[in-house]
């Protein structure tokens, strides 16, 4: 068993699916966890599942597009906690509001997702970095997407930004290691999560045409069936895992790495 206790955690995006699956995981490992997300209802629910659960969290809204928000949720908890040991940055979305019925991304998705999947991870990680320089020590764990890996013809606004993603994680490694701290991402796969529910249900999406006729969820264990060598989705607690790894000492000389979480769906 992964041991986390006496690590504070903060992960983005935590209200729902990859996010407060990774919240969870990392409280059942004795870690300290602040659920934080743009939606506060849902940050509030993921933290009380885990304090209902035994576990150690508190939660906080944070929009990572904004910095002085960023910066006021960090100083309040380096304040409170004293330090912030373990950052997951994983608030995500595929497209401004609508995304879901267009074709083509028009500049607000663009905008939206690079804001949010990218601008938002380099804020957190930059307000977090001088706490962990100064102790010589941290682990920052960026949700990526296999989808990172390739491109894609009907959203490539979402595959730009994960792949920018990666890209961050290995220059903010490079920036870090002399200060002995851990930056990794993690690429998941397919999940069926609500971002997945929506994109499931574009008519563009994969090969739909020979999909007809079934829900979305049908179609979704089809995609996952034929798309995938272990034949099985992903889960939250599957990325979670993987995460907590790396958010352990055990990971300790492992950085600047992208790790896929998909089954065998990508092989790098």
């Amino acid at each position: 068993m992964i041991d986390l206790s006496n690590k504070n955690a903060l992960v983005t995006g935590a209200a729902v699916g990859i996010g407060r699956g990774v919240s969870k995981v990392l409280a059942e490992q004795g870690a300290n966890v602040v659920v934080s997300d743009i939606d506060a209802d849902g940050a509030k629910s993921t933290s009380e599942e885990i304090i209902k659960a035994g576990g150690l969290s508190q939660s906080a809204q944070l929009d990572v597009t904004n910095k002085e928000s960023v910066q006021t949720l960090i100083s309040d908890l380096s304040n409170q906690l004293g330090h912030i040991d373990i950052v997951v940055n994983n608030a995500g979305v595929v497209g401004a509001q609508g995304w879901w019925e267009r074709k083509i991304p028009n500049d607000d998705d663009w905008d939206t997702v690079l804001a949010i999947n990218l601008r938002g991870v380099v804020n957190v990680s930059l307000a977090v970095e001088e706490g962990m320089k100064a102790r010589k020590q941290g682990k920052i764990i960026n949700i990526a997407s296999i989808a990172s890996r390739q491109g894609s013809p009907s959203i490539p606004h979402y595959n730009a930004s994960k792949a920018g993603v990666v890209s961050w994680t290995q220059s903010h490694a490079l920036q870090l290691a002399p200060f002995q701290v851990n930056v990794n991402a993690i690429c998941p796969g397919l999940l069926w999560t609500p971002l997945f529910e929506h994109l499931i249900d574009r008519p563009d999406f994969l090969d739909n045409q020979s999909l007809e006729g079934l829900t979305g969820r049908e179609r979704f264990e089809k995609v996952v069936e034929f798309g995938t060598p272990m034949q099985k989705e992903q889960t939250p607690e599957d990325i979670g895992k993987l995460a907590a790894f790396l958010a352990s000492d055990d990971a300790h000389n492992i950085t600047g790495q992208a790790i896929n979480v998909d089954g065998g769906r990508r092989m790098n």
